[in-house]
């Protein structure tokens, strides 16, 4: 506490109160004598004299009584404003901790809900691995005991399909082997997203990959009537990668793009370099029918699919454990009926892998 909480007082205050206090008990003790020489005129010189000699006592009394009861006055409210100063000075200590107690309070029960928080993003990870390492023990199971079987069943749907006598026939056998590679595909996509191959570490130039990409595409039934576009930063530096891997990506993601692109769509891809960062961004946008909220945070599970009949629910699945293999990330953005983009950061080099060097870029 101090003087701007105007509860202590400067000496000059203390001096003034006292010099008040001093006046107004002196003049109740000078007044009455006074006045007894307004009242009644005492005409003899000598008789004035000795009375006014005779009551110098009393008037110096009179003064040195008025000073004490100033000086006590003065003492009096001193004290009483000490007092008040140490009560307003404890209740402003007390206030102050209060305070920091409610401020102390409202920090721990932040840190307990970013603990919590983290504590459920730990158990979802989690709940991932384990998930992952259930699919990773299924799908080298299937592999054995799926696999060769099936392609045994397709051989025998071949050789009867050039036999069929009938259209009809012809036609069953036809869907027969259309759902056995689809079944093939199937599993071939869950051992790719289970235990994909080690990377193959290679100086990649995104522009030609883009447009070999582009190439191979433009002319699938799926890519008739929507157009593709490219808008690829200048001098954009080669980036470390593995080819299969990210070719693998791009033609995941220009698929899902096309079967939701109605005719006269538009697929871009967009790549520059992140400012202030060792990496680029790989940007593929459509005018498609979006994903709806509901849909978008399971995208990346694996088998999770809105196609009825016509995907295996693991291109996105596989896109995303190769970005992470990279060491990247991959975000979607969407809204129904205004299109998808889909965002992906890669670093230009891997850190402690070793990079296999061509006679050339490999796109």
């Amino acid at each position: 506490m101090n003087e701007r909480t105007g509860l202590r007082r400067s000496p000059h205050y203390y001096l003034k109160i006292w010099l008040a206090s001093t006046g107004i008990v002196a003049a109740i003790f000078l007044v009455p004598f006074v006045l007894f020489f307004v009242i009644f005129d005492v005409g003899n010189p000598a008789l004035k004299r000795t009375i006014i000699i005779d009551a110098l006592p009393c008037i110096a009394a009179a003064l040195i009584l008025a000073a004490l009861a100033g000086h006590r006055a003065v003492w009096f409210l001193h004290r009483s404003t000490e007092r008040v100063a140490r009560a307003h000075d404890l209740a402003q200590v007390r206030e102050r901790e209060r305070d920091s107690a409610q401020q102390e309070l409202i920090k721990r029960l932040k840190e307990e809900r970013q603990l919590e928080r983290q504590k459920v993003q730990f158990e979802a990870q989690l709940a991932e691995y384990e998930k992952f390492a259930a699919l990773a023990q299924l799908a080298l199971g299937a592999a054995h005991e799926i696999n060769n079987p099936l392609l045994g069943i397709l051989s025998h749907l071949e050789l009867s399909l050039r036999d069929a006598k009938s259209e009809e026939e012809r036609t069953e056998i036809e869907q027969c082997i259309e759902g056995t590679k689809r079944i093939s595909q199937t599993i071939r996509g869950l051992l790719n997203y289970t235990r994909p191959d080690p990377l193959l570490l290679t100086r990649i130039n995104l522009t030609r990959l883009v447009d070999d990409t582009f190439g191979f595409l433009a002319h699938q039934p799926l890519f008739r009537g929507i157009a593709l576009e490219k808008k690829i930063e200048r001098d954009l530096p080669e980036l470390s990668a593995d080819a299969n891997q990210l070719s693998q990506i791009l033609m995941n993601l220009l698929l899902n793009a096309a079967q939701a692109s109605p005719d006269g769509g538009v697929i871009t891809i967009s790549a520059q370099k992140v400012k202030f960062a060792d990496s680029v961004e790989l940007i593929v946008s459509d005018t498609g029918s979006g994903i709806p909220a509901d849909v978008l945070p399971h995208v990346f599970e694996p088998f999770y699919t809105t196609k009825r009949g016509k995907g295996t629910g693991l291109g996105l699945s596989i896109t995303h454990a190769y970005v992470r293999s990279h060491g990247g990330d991959i975000k979607i953005d969407s809204l129904p009926k205004r299109g998808t983009n889909v965002r992906i950061t890669l670093p230009l080099r891997q850190e402690g892998r070793v990079l296999e060097e061509p006679e050339e870029v490999i796109v």
